[in-house]
């Protein structure tokens, strides 16, 4: 069985797990109605993509 020759100190396991870290999803703006969508995506909001319509959403609220 594989045991550690020495203790992994705080720093050496602090600098190691400095890249392990969730990222943020490119957001950009819906260049039709502004909501904030992922890129290269449909909007949910307005059914919209790259200026043309191609989902019908049902507008709730309006």
């Amino acid at each position: 069985m594989a045991v550690p020759q020495r203790r992994t100190s705080k720093t050496a396991k602090r600098l190691r797990r400095t890249h392990f870290k969730l990222e943020v999803t490119g957001l950009t703006a819906c260049p039709h109605c502004g909501e904030m969508i992922r890129s290269h995506r449909v909007c949910p909001k307005c059914g919209y993509y790259d200026g043309k319509q191609v989902l019908k959403v049902a507008n709730e609220g309006k």
